[in-house]
């Protein structure tokens, strides 16, 4: 527990709480060692006996430790002491760009500019260290007392191999980046658009996609088009607004590939702002023909198969029904025919069998009779005592049923009280949970502290349910104005002129022309600080051959394809990816749309299939010394070994023959922790010649030649 005037490794003296974010504190500090001032990061207690957040915490000080330049908050030290974690930190003393762009409502060109050429600067060091940040966002970028811009809290970034990094959806969701958004592949350029997106804000004063849940908005980034920043700022140059378009591309390949060649089209626009120097990659360029390879026809025909499966499997659900209804006709039919064609011969055989059908005929009615007055009868007694609670059967079933139904969908509320609306709301609408807030005026309280809400902590409620939060508005606030049943553009500018920032959400509404503002969050005449966002949601008019999206998280691939085609949906790409919830392994992980959203009928969905958490990998780099006396006692020097190394799940990393040792081997990228050196040569004895002193006969004993094999347990180095 970390409090004030507290000592950290007899060193680091507490004086006070400057921040905190989702894993962290951070304290200013006072290193009584080399007497000057620094930032101390913490790892929250809560998170302390996690394994996984600890590993979070001491990559993030791996990752930044060893990055020194201007425009990056240095790392002085890491450590731990009694299960706490800390990073010893660069104290910059400044405002986060985010509360800066919020106090001015937005920035003006040159200096949007100016700040994004120096947050380059810093994120290129960080790459040439081959770093990605990966959370690039108005939050993590410092504006000192000076006016110097310093990128921080590397809190989620991964050293890169010469390969790019796979990910889950990392970052923050209005500033991801489609392919993070995708869970795929994430690298520099990933860093590039979000760094696309924050200019953007920085030029408008807002993010460009916005939604009621994190899903709604990564849908956005991999779907919709950037907006023009020039519709909301019109005297924004045109080679700024095409810089953004091209950092914002939704191909990494059409971005700017390196941060250097952002930075000197960012120079470049402060000399000829009016100039559209910008190349963007033409499209056409990339339509080239290319050779199908092996590895994508596999894949090709894999699809195929999957999908030729689920539309045999679909098909005979509906032919089931018309089979044994054809079988009928045909039997029928069948029947006609015999008897035209039998028709004489059974006229003469009728009397015969006449009385002896009779007989079986009655005594065959007789049973069915009784069968069937047992049969109703048992079911009327079945009927009575389900009514009348006589019998046990059947009730407790159905409770079962009823309480797996009340418990699922539901969402344990978290702790709300306390913290800041907009972190609150991010949190509440991930869970599915409507935020409806109103404001209050206090002197007691800093403007946008979330006061009271009317559901406690650790109560589990349904998704979808409305949490009304009472958030501090300041010692003076701002009356909303009523919007609701205007046009969006009206509503919009009534709302810009009081001082507040709009966000946009959209949906059906067959009540409310397509247009107009359905409702508004916080209410009209509710007080609320300046600058503080209010939520419109907006009508899309009556829905019209809409689908709704059903849930096919956790089942098998096959499963929601077919759930896909019987909602009148289409299967889009399906991709297999690491994930690090086990018990997704083999089922679906991901899919485009977020359940219980409604889309066009055809609309394809694209799903991930989980390969299972990504798997460790290791190094051996050393020397392999000769067969020692302890192994084998005839080992000679100079004898001609052949020498294999084996890892254990059957890899052969060596093969060679040498009579030389040491060898020195170097590998990576090993997938199993252990192996096994393995020695195989021969050991040759000479003749030996002996002579009896008696009777003077020399006898020969021949030389023997014996093949040897000595094996050596190897143990492998864990990869960072």
């Amino acid at each position: 527990m970390i409090k004030i005037g507290m000592m950290i490794v007899d060193r680091y003296e507490i004086l006070e709480k400057i921040g905190t974010g989702g894993m962290s504190d951070v304290y200013k500090s006072k290193d009584h060692k080399l007497n000057r001032y620094v930032a101390v990061k913490v790892l929250k207690q809560e998170f302390s006996e996690n394994a996984n957040f600890v590993s979070k915490f001491r990559v993030e000080a791996q990752a930044a430790a060893g990055l020194m330049h201007p425009n990056i908050v240095n790392v002085y030290d890491v450590g731990e002491e009694n299960d706490v974690y800390f990073i010893v930190m660069e104290l910059v003393e400044g405002i986060t760009l985010k509360k800066y762009i919020e106090r001015k409502a937005r920035l003006s060109v040159k200096e949007a500019i100016s700040i994004a050429i120096q947050v380059s600067m810093g994120i290129e060091a960080a790459h040439n260290n081959h770093i990605i940040h990966r959370d690039i966002k108005p939050q993590n970028i410092i504006i000192s007392k000076e006016g110097k811009v310093k990128v921080t809290d590397f809190g989620i970034a991964k050293a890169a191999t010469s390969n790019t990094i796979t990910s889950n959806v990392m970052g923050s969701v209005h500033y991801t980046s489609p392919e993070q958004a995708r869970g795929g592949y994430s690298d520099e350029k990933s860093d590039i658009y979000s760094l696309g997106i924050t200019m953007f804000e920085m030029l408008t004063g807002r993010v460009p996609f916005n939604g009621e849940t994190t899903v709604a908005i990564a849908i956005k980034h991999i779907q919709e088009p950037l907006p023009s920043p020039r519709e909301y700022v019109s005297e924004i140059p045109i080679s700024v607004e095409q810089i953004v378009f091209k950092c914002c591309q939704k191909s990494p390949d059409r971005r700017y590939q390196t941060m250097g060649d952002l930075i000197v089209d960012l120079k470049q626009s402060l000399i000829n702002p009016d100039e559209d120097f910008v190349k963007m990659v033409n499209p056409d360029e990339e339509a080239s023909t290319r050779m199908i390879t092996d590895k994508d026809m596999v894949q090709i025909k894999k699809q195929s198969i999957k999908r030729d499966s689920m539309d045999e499997a679909l098909r005979l659900k509906k032919d089931v029904r018309r089979k044994y209804q054809e079988e009928d006709e045909e039997e029928e039919d069948e029947e006609d025919v015999i008897g035209d064609e039998e028709e004489e011969d059974v006229e003469d055989d009728i009397d015969d069998e006449e009385e002896e059908y009779d007989s079986k005929m009655e005594r065959v009615t007789t049973v069915l009779a009784v069968v069937a007055a047992l049969l109703i009868g048992c079911i009327v007694l079945f009927l009575v005592g389900k009514t009348l609670g006589i019998l046990p059967f059947g009730g407790e079933k159905e409770k079962t049923e009823e309480s797996s139904e009340e418990e699922s969908g539901k969402v344990e509320m978290p702790k709300v009280v306390g913290r800041q609306i907009e972190e609150v709301k991010t949190e509440l609408l991930g869970l599915g949970l409507m935020p409806e807030i109103a404001y209050k005026e206090t002197d007691e309280y800093e403007a946008g502290l979330v006061l009271e809400c009317n559901i406690g902590i650790g109560q589990m409620v349904d998704s979808k349910t409305d949490i009304t939060l009472t958030v501090s508005a300041g010692a003076s606030g701002v009356e909303v104005p009523n919007v609701v049943g205007m046009s969006t553009a009206q509503g919009v500018s009534n709302l810009e002129q009081k001082g507040f920032v709009v966000n946009k959400t959209e949906s059906y509404d067959a009540e409310v022309a397509k247009g107009d503002i359905i409702s508004q969050s916080p209410e009209a005449g509710i007080k609320a600080p300046s600058g503080s966002a209010v939520t419109i949601r907006v009508s899309q008019g009556a829905e019209d051959n809409k689908v709704r999206v059903p849930n096919l998280i956790g089942i098998s691939e096959m499963d929601a394809m077919a759930a896909i085609t019987e909602n009148g949906l289409v299967v889009g790409s399906v991709t297999e990816i690491n994930h690090e919830d086990e018990s997704l392994n083999g089922l679906v992980c991901y899919q485009s749309y977020s359940v219980g959203s409604y889309v066009d009928q055809g609309t394809a969905i694209d799903l991930q299939v989980s390969l299972g958490p990504k798997q460790g990998t290791y190094s051996f780099n050393g020397s392999i010394e000769a067969p020692s006396a302890a192994e084998d006692p005839e080992y000679r020097e100079g004898l001609d070994v052949t020498v294999t190394i084996d890892t254990a799940d059957g890899v052969q990393l060596l093969n060679t023959s040498t009579a030389s040792f040491p060898i020195s081997v170097n590998y990576t990228g090993i997938r199993s922790a252990t192996g096994t050196v393995t020695f195989t040569y021969m050991v040759t004895t000479d003749a030996i010649t002996d002579t009896n002193p008696e009777t003077g006969e020399v006898t020969t004993t021949e030389g023997t030649s014996v093949q040897k094999t000595i094996a050596r347990e190897l143990q492998f180095t864990p990869e960072s």
